[in-house]
């Protein structure tokens, strides 16, 4: 009797100490690049995020035009975009930040010198943040900040964007800096940038990168890289990348059913841990993955 009494206590002893080493996180959605998706106010009506990228400004720096690609939800050529606003709003009104998502797979974006960088930052605070403009393609709604997820072009000078932009946290509404990194670290384009130390939240892809990813079982890899990243970067938070669908991307999708009984209880042990990134809303929306792993996020 002592004996089973003994093994109750020990047992609850361990439950209770996994419960205490364990963090809770948000879900971050990119929104944008499908027009079957919902609106913006839609998506945070949902309830199940608390991120919401917007992407994306696909065209900027070299002296280009900046351009919003928003797919079939809005022109902006048209200025057909502002109405965007009531959804930023709306999202903001819940809790939920929004951030602009900067660069993506398809875009003619890099940045040429710390003048180019310093012109990319003045655009963004007046066109989507705190600034002023004539021509503000969301509207006068003020986002809470910039997502960078550059994955082509040059690799120099995003960190002295991210200096430009952090800078005008001064002015009295903190700027939020994001970025979405490939797994293989460090990252071939943020790498530098991650260093600054000034990034809040940390998405980092975890598929399409078989040496970081998970495949067919095994978690390892995935776990290796988790840990190195949280041990290396200096940001707020790090969130684990995943896509919502096995449609959405080349390799690396996660079950959910792998992921909750076998990753999440092994990451969540880290103060870093800040939740889960998911592409996209579009392919949430189509496989549930969201609502079948947010009460184990």
């Amino acid at each position: 009797m002592a004996a089973n009494s003994l093994a109750i206590t020990l047992l609850l002893s361990l439950f209770l100490a996994l419960i205490l080493t364990s963090h809770g996180g948000g879900i971050a959605i990119y929104w944008g690049q499908n027009g079957n998706e919902g609106t913006l106010t839609q998506t945070c009506a949902t309830g199940r995020y608390s991120y919401v990228n917007i992407a994306f400004l696909s065209i900027f720096g070299n002296g280009q035009t900046p351009g919003l690609n928003l797919a079939s939800h809005c022109n902006t050529a048209s200025n057909g975009c502002t109405a965007v606003s009531n959804g930023i709003r709306s999202c903001q009104s819940r809790g939920i930040k929004v951030m602009l998502s900067i660069g993506g797979a398809i875009g003619t974006y890099s940045l040429s010198s710390s003048a180019d960088a310093k012109n990319v930052a003045d655009f963004l605070w007046n066109n989507y943040l705190g600034g002023q403009s004539s021509s503000r393609p969301l509207g006068d709604a003020v986002l809470d900040g910039i997502d960078f997820d550059i994955e082509q072009g040059s690799t120099g000078f995003y960190d002295d964007l991210a200096r430009y932009l952090s800078a005008y946290s001064s002015r009295g509404r903190k700027v939020y800096l994001t970025a979405a990194p490939q797994c293989p670290f460090p990252d071939s384009f943020m790498g530098t940038a991650l260093n600054t130390g000034l990034f809040d939240y940390v998405w980092v892809q975890f598929y399409i990168n078989p040496p970081c990813q998970y495949s067919s079982g095994n978690i390892n890899n995935l776990i290796s890289s988790w840990n190195r990243w949280t041990s290396s970067i200096n940001a707020g938070k790090i969130f684990l990348g995943l896509s919502a669908s096995p449609e959405a991307i080349g390799s690396g999708y996660i079950p959910t059913n792998v992921l909750t009984s076998q990753i999440l209880p092994v990451i969540k042990r880290s103060a870093k841990y800040g939740g889960v990134m998911l592409w996209s809303k579009y392919y949430d929306d189509k496989n549930g993955y969201s609502a079948s792993i947010a009460n184990s996020v």
